[in-house]
């Protein structure tokens, strides 16, 4: 019996191998009829990763999983949808279920198990991780940013077509790939301020919260956003320098703290011999 189970798990690795890099070609005609080369690939792997396991979109509705895996995607600006990401956890953890019988030599459930849990949460400390190296990235880029567009408000432009003078002027980077995602958002239709106030939500990160809130406030109370900007620049700046001052007071506390170790281990030492 456990012959027939590892010969279907080693079929269904050959299938979504198959799938990935062989795809027949009349079903690709039938994806994407016109596109060029290197893209139609792209589209038909991701066509058969959302495929992959018909079981997946129902698991996640009913898990309510979708919208939360969502927003961590476009916060790490990977281009999946939830679906794709899924089903790309529930192959690797298939993938390593089948590494782990044979390394181990047989089906354990304690193998089983941890192959099963690194396969899951590979994938979402992967993402966990970009969002990190993003956020920092944001943060430390918001402040000259805040002062470009408030120069760009005070020659006379308004709020959009100073974002996108950034962008366009300006080398690529994460905050830069958020604001254009913001004005897609509102060339497509949506509010000025609900877009940015659902670009506080994605990123999570109080600096540009606070941005977006003082923008909101500027253009309810009808202040000028120019000043606005200089405030949230200023404010931007002083948190940057706070948390500078205060990694410099911890490491002179860190540094004492493992030398109190060191020391109390070598008088250990001399006390067994």
């Amino acid at each position: 019996m456990l012959l027939w189970v590892y010969l279907f798990m080693l079929l269904a690795m050959a299938l979504i191998i198959w799938g990935v890099f062989g795809f027949p070609k009349s079903q690709a005609r039938r994806i994407l009829p016109v596109q060029e080369r290197g893209q139609g690939k792209k589209i038909r792997i991701r066509a058969f990763i959302s495929s992959l396991f018909p079981f997946s979109q129902k698991l996640l509705e009913k898990l309510k999983l979708d919208s939360a895996i969502k927003m961590r995607l476009d916060a790490a600006h990977i281009k999946f949808t939830s679906l794709e990401f899924f089903n790309l956890k529930l192959a690797l953890m298939l993938f390593l279920a089948i590494l782990a019988f044979f390394v181990v030599g047989k089906l354990g459930p304690v193998a089983t198990v941890i192959a099963l849990s690194i396969g899951y949460i590979a994938p979402d400390f992967f993402v966990g991780r970009k969002i990190s190296q993003r956020k920092y990235m944001i943060a430390r880029l918001l402040p000259e940013t805040i002062d470009l567009l408030g120069l760009c408000v005070e020659a006379g432009l308004d709020f959009t077509t100073a974002v996108n003078w950034i962008i366009e002027k300006t080398p690529s980077s994460p905050l830069i790939d958020e604001f254009n995602f913001v004005l897609e958002e509102i060339k497509w239709g949506k509010p000025r301020i609900q877009a940015l106030k659902d670009m506080a939500k994605r990123l999570n990160i109080a600096e540009v919260s606070s941005f977006v809130q003082t923008l909101v406030q500027a253009e309810r109370m009808g202040t000028p956003v120019a000043e606005a900007f200089a405030i949230l620049s200023e404010d931007s700046r002083l948190q940057r320098f706070h948390q500078g001052e205060r990694f410099a007071m911890q490491a002179p506390i860190c540094k004492a703290a493992y030398l109190k170790e060191w020391a109390d281990e070598i008088l250990k030492k001399k006390q067994i011999y």
